[in-house]
């Protein structure tokens, strides 16, 4: 029988001594007996999975809007995408892969509907009310918001796990993290998880604009990590692969190359910076797992590729710009009139700031169900 307890004893055997031991949790901020058979990150990553913000990440926008097709990725499986490129990068450095994958399917528990344009209008609407932030966003979640247990609000996460959500971190998103150490690196579990958020985001990102047709492959091939990869497949295959296997192949040769330079860089890292402990990983003055600048650079260029190709295409921006529509007419109907909130809503109004009640109920919301209020608030003829 696998204990608790055996649990964390072949943690100690197995894994590496920079990597975040179960047992060596700072433990949660309402003290539980913990599990019989379950590891600390262990019933972490279950309570999330059975969260109601995990779940409405199947209908919130990655790209492409969800009435776009049921092809295209959301938050959901860019979040399941890149839980599996952690536990990949994780075992082979000998890291927690308990602690990385719970973290992995927390990262994006405080997204907007709409992406990152729903971000960017409840940021806005909220500049003079405390702002938003999605990785405070969140914490709240976990935190606060999640009410499932009568014991205690949220989820009541462990510390290492809370730390991972708010100090997410990607070179495309750099938010300004308040307590949890500010001033030291989170544990590698945590960073393992933001370069594999990278890693995923470009790579489905490109599939997803290649099958909608805003991106064509012959604009690709001067983009070196395309290249790269186009040849990879090609020296296996031969040429036999029709055009939409072929995009599958290169696609997939692309993040094996990614994940296979993001091991090797970090393990040369570990050993350069004589990492030994993980009071080493966080007294470190920069984060230790990290891509090659050389590889780093191929990845700026591809990320700018889609920035003016994808990001801002005419269909993109369009959808983009009717989002923010949306969630800003929204707000100012619900601040206009907070009846018009649902009963739980309602009843934070009584000891909280309407704006952030607001903000809380939109931030939550998933596209499909923001644009059904929509119309039941602002359509005379649908039915509220």
């Amino acid at each position: 029988m696998l204990t608790r307890q055996e649990i964390e004893k072949r943690e100690g055997k197995i894994l590496a001594p920079y990597a975040m031991k179960s047992k060596d949790t700072r433990g949660r901020v309402y003290p539980e007996k913990e599990h019989d058979y379950r590891s600390v990150y262990q019933r972490d990553r279950d309570r999330i999975i059975h969260s109601t913000a995990f779940r409405r990440l199947e209908y919130k926008t990655q790209v492409f809007v969800n009435h776009e097709g049921d092809y295209y990725r959301t938050r959901l499986t860019h979040t399941l995408e890149v839980s599996q490129i952690a536990r990949s990068v994780a075992k082979a450095l000998k890291l927690n892969e308990e602690l990385v994958e719970t973290i992995a399917l927390a990262h994006d528990l405080g997204h907007t509907p709409f992406g990152h344009s729903g971000e960017e209008a409840l940021h806005e609407i909220m500049k003079e009310h405390g702002g938003f932030e999605h990785n405070r966003q969140g914490l709240r979640v976990v935190d606060i918001l999640e009410q499932r247990y009568p014991e205690f609000p949220g989820l009541n996460l462990s510390w290492e796990v809370r730390e991972g959500i708010i100090k997410h971190q990607t070179s495309f998103d750099q938010p300004e993290s308040t307590g949890f150490e500010p001033d030291k690196q989170p544990y590698l579990e945590a960073q393992v998880v933001d370069a594999a958020d990278e890693i995923a985001y470009d790579n489905h990102d490109l599939d997803d604009g290649l099958t909608a047709g805003l991106l064509k492959e012959e604009e690709l091939q001067d983009i070196e990590l395309w290249a790269e990869a186009k040849k990879q497949a090609g020296s296996i295959f031969k040429g036999r692969l029709n055009k939409e296997i072929r995009k599958y192949q290169i696609v997939r040769s692309l993040i094996n190359l990614e994940v296979t330079e993001l091991i090797k860089q970090s393990e040369n890292n570990i050993k350069r910076l004589n990492i030994s402990s993980c009071a080493d990983v966080r007294e470190a003055k920069k984060r230790v797992i990290s891509f090659a600048p050389g590889n780093r650079m191929k990845m700026e260029e591809l990320r700018d590729f889609l920035i003016k190709n994808l990001y801002r295409h005419y269909r993109v921006v369009r959808m983009s710009n009717k989002a923010r529509r949306f969630i800003k007419e929204l707000f100012e109907v619900y601040l206009s009139n907070p009846d018009q909130l649902p009963p739980t809503s309602c009843q934070r109004l009584k000891n909280e700031n309407a704006h952030r009640v607001i903000c809380d109920y939109i931030a939550g919301m998933t596209d499909r169900y923001c644009l059904d209020e929509y119309k039941k608030l602002f359509e005379p003829y649908e039915r509220v």
